[in-house]
């Protein structure tokens, strides 16, 4: 491992000098060999979910695992949008010119080698993989078991169009032992690699946070609320609450707990119970909800819980304070939203409530890269430093301190 990521390192500094020109015209030749290779990469899938449904896999983790033509084609197209991104290297971010004339730029820079671990999605192996390139960083990932022979198969595919461009293949690589002592070796490289980005379930991120001694951005698990205020308009209220929760409920930006003001609720939740019931959800509520409308006792504990499924919590609480009370103590600081025709409520919600996204009037599922238009996201940051919220390719970049003078001393 340590040979791996030394090579790794010293591969670094010749990736990080590619000129975007030649990192976008890579970066569309892996998108067209995606869709070349595209039965290859399937059938390879193929291995993985017959082997996940073999192991009884949770129905939300196998929808995450699977691979199909037109998500392969999803995959190339986000590395098409990632190639027609502005360049994020070189970029000068401030200057100025001192009392003594030197002139002092900031300027981005690539990070170096990144470190990804991630579960499940094989399409965050194409994903991250394009966009440390393109921020001029080479990529060491370690995917989930699960996804073994699925991120195997994309790695190569891409790889392969390295080879192809005379750029070494190791700008993008699988780790060399993927199990939990490679991981373990793996965060303690500081020496070698420069950054860890954790994506996946809430003990792997805090194994890798505990452990590393290399720099960690945590993609942490997402406890995303909605809360529906006195104000809301109901129709709206309904359609993003059924949105958020039942569109797609085993991602992170999915709601886990849906909050409504008291002096509504009488009104708002018969029509939403019928509404999650059209779509099986399975719904557990405080007791002033119970009142209203005929579900399971949710429990603190569930308050807790990223089910990642289509389960919700639902509570009754007083005011805007409470909904804000709540989510303080409960969330993740992922993915918060108030719906609200109270200009007034909506901005204290926004101010006050610590998450990397809040919304007004609209569905948590748009947190994420592609939708904000980053092209696509090395994960949903968590973190408050570096990084927060979708990190696209200006994330993966630090910045310099470039002097010039003209024979100053001091």
């Amino acid at each position: 491992m340590q040979q791996f990521l030394e090579e790794s390192k010293k591969i670094s500094r010749e990736i990080a000098t590619l000129s975007g020109e030649i990192k976008n015209r890579v970066l569309l030749e892996m998108a067209d060999a995606l869709m070349e290779h595209c039965d290859f990469i399937v059938s390879n899938n193929e291995k993985d979910m017959s082997h996940a449904k073999l192991n009884n896999l949770p129905e939300a983790l196998l929808d995450r695992l699977l691979l199909t033509g037109e998500r392969v084609e999803a995959m190339a197209n986000a590395l098409r949008e990632i190639a027609a991104l502005k360049e994020p290297v070189g970029r000068v971010l401030d200057g100025w010119v001192t009392q003594n004339g030197l002139n002092i730029q900031k300027v981005s820079i690539p990070i170096g080698v990144i470190g990804i671990i991630y579960e499940s999605r094989p399409n965050v192996t194409s994903d991250t993989a394009a966009l440390c390139f393109k921020s001029g960083n080479v990529c060491v990932l370690k995917g989930g078991k699960e996804a073994e022979h699925s991120n195997s198969a994309i790695a190569n595919v891409l790889r392969h169009v390295l080879a192809k461009n005379k750029i070494p293949e190791q700008a993008i690589s699988l780790i060399p032992d993927s199990s939990r002592e490679g991981v373990a070796t793996l965060i303690k490289q500081d020496k070698y690699v420069d950054l860890i980005i954790p994506r996946g379930g809430e003990a792997l991120i805090r194994y890798v946070s505990e452990n590393s001694t290399v720099p960690v951005v945590k993609h942490d698990k997402g406890l995303c609320h909605i809360f529906i205020d006195e104000a809301a308009n109901h129709e709206k209220a309904i359609q993003i609450a059924i949105n958020a929760k039942v569109q797609r409920p085993g991602v992170c930006n999915s709601m886990e707990t849906l909050l409504i003001h008291k002096d509504v609720a009488p009104y708002i939740l018969p029509p939403l119970y019928e509404a999650f019931m059209s779509y099986n959800t399975q719904l557990k509520g405080c007791e002033v909800t119970r009142k209203y409308i005929d579900i399971k006792c949710a429990t603190q504990e569930d308050y807790d819980t990223e089910y990642l499924a289509n389960i919700l919590n639902i509570k009754v609480v007083k005011n805007v304070d409470e909904a804000i009370f709540h989510i303080a103590k409960h969330g993740s600081g992922h993915s918060e939203s108030i719906i609200s025709e109270n200009y007034t409520t909506v901005n204290k919600f926004l101010n006050e409530v610590d998450a990397a996204c809040v919304y007004a009037n609209a569905s948590t599922r748009f947190t994420d890269g592609g939708a904000f238009g980053l092209g696509a996201e090395v994960g949903i940051s968590t973190n408050k430093l570096h990084s927060r919220g979708p990190m696209g390719i200006n994330d993966l970049t630090t910045f310099k301190y470039k002097i010039y003078g003209n024979g100053q001393v001091r």
